[in-house]
């Protein structure tokens, strides 16, 4: 069989076992693409009217305290340069509660539709929305179907390159066809949309990769001559595991109010500033200073702070190693927000793509592989002749 055949074949065999899943997560993509905006958008209203100009904001220990009947440990707080804003005290990944920083009146969680809604569909597009132990299976169906996503690309592309080049072809493959119908419709919009949308894709689904797999997380160290970080669980002892209960992180803030004010005047220009929850008393306080929306590596530094407020570690995303800015920016390439709201939209718009190429892909096959089959049943039929009586 010639390559090209080969190459051919095996695109539609992978694209016929993986399309389903891999239009599950274009769909969940596009409706996560404005996800940040939206949410903000749903908590507005816990944004204040902005305070006198005499107003203070309150000890960080009190905002902390305001939540001290919740049963879950906070892992950070973050302020907003904005007066109006309120503080956010995060409770691992899933779920923030807002307190007013002047009166330490706590404000709510934020509109819980909209929470769920995009909760339901994170859970989608990661592991099918499976729970439990399913959920590991979930995830593993995920990365293996964006994988196959990538080999398609790399395929779809070899078998986009025109054999001869000439501008009737070149119009075929990257220009609408509006009069066309059926299969040459179909075949008219994969090939241009999946020309105008390969770049970005190869972007989407090449950080999706190193996000499902330490290996290919490993290999973008490797790719720049680094050796990969330890994983952050290896050579923990059993004794370092996260205990169940409430840790009252109040008595660990000795020292916070004063390292907070160095932290805001170390970096002009920031948005947000988050501290992580301390280990303990002692504990070094570690700050994320922000100058972009929240969800853009290249704008976020770190400061590391005693609890008299000098500089252990000042650690801006031009001073990391190539590859930990790598890995950093695949984890918001692959939604497009590390370029603002115009890579969101591009990445929405890709998405939108894919499904495109996931139904054109499935009816190209359909045509294919259906008339095929009917000739060999044609073929079975003609050679079996009818039995005569004796």
């Amino acid at each position: 069989m010639p390559f090209r055949k080969t190459i051919f074949w095996t695109h539609l065999c992978i694209g016929l076992a993986a399309g389903l899943v891999v239009g599950l997560m274009a769909l969940t993509g596009v409706l996560l693409t404005y996800e940040l905006q939206i949410s903000n958008w749903a908590n507005r209203g816990y944004w204040q009217a902005p305070p006198a100009a005499d107003s203070q904001r309150l000890p960080v220990a009190q905002l902390l305290a305001a939540v001290a009947q919740d049963k879950s440990t906070p892992t950070g707080i973050t302020f907003h340069n904005d007066p109006a804003a309120p503080a956010a005290i995060a409770f691992g990944r899933g779920r923030t509660v807002y307190v007013n920083p002047y009166t330490a009146a706590v404000l709510g969680e934020g509109s819980p539709r909209v929470r769920s809604f995009f909760r339901t569909v994170t859970d989608l597009h990661r592991w099918l929305a499976l729970s439990g132990e399913w959920r590991t299976t979930g995830r593993a169906i995920t990365g293996a179907c964006n994988l196959a996503f990538l080999f398609l690309m790399i395929s779809g592309f070899y078998l986009w390159w025109p054999r001869k080049w000439s501008v009737n072809a070149l119009k075929s493959i990257l220009l609408f066809q509006p009069r066309l119908r059926g299969k040459a419709r179909d075949w008219n919009w994969h090939h241009v949309i999946g020309f105008w949308c390969w770049g970005p894709l190869l972007i989407i689904v090449a950080s999706g990769v190193v996000i499902s797999y330490p290996w290919a997380g490993n290999l973008l160290y490797r790719a720049v001559g680094e050796t990969p970080p330890a994983s952050p669980t290896a050579g923990r002892p059993q004794s370092a595991e996260a205990k169940p209960g409430r840790i009252d992180p109040v008595n660990r803030m000795a020292g916070v109010d004063q390292a907070l004010r160095v932290a805001q005047q170390h970096s002009e220009g920031w948005r947000s500033v988050s501290l992580m929850m301390p280990q303990s008393a002692e504990s070094p306080l570690v700050f994320s200073l922000d100058h972009g929306t929240g969800r853009q590596p290249q704008k976020r530094s770190q400061l590391t702070l005693s609890r008299g407020g000098d500089v252990i570690r000042w650690e801006p995303f031009a001073g990391q190693s190539m590859g930990r800015r790598l890995r950093a920016l695949a984890r918001f390439g692959h939604t497009g927000e590390a370029a603002g709201i115009l890579g969101q939209s591009i990445a929405g718009l890709a998405s939108a793509g894919t499904l495109v190429l996931v139904w054109t892909g499935f009816a190209l096959s359909w045509r294919r592989l259906i008339p095929t089959r009917r000739r060999a049943m044609t073929e079975i039929s003609a050679d079996v002749r009818p039995l005569q009586p004796a």
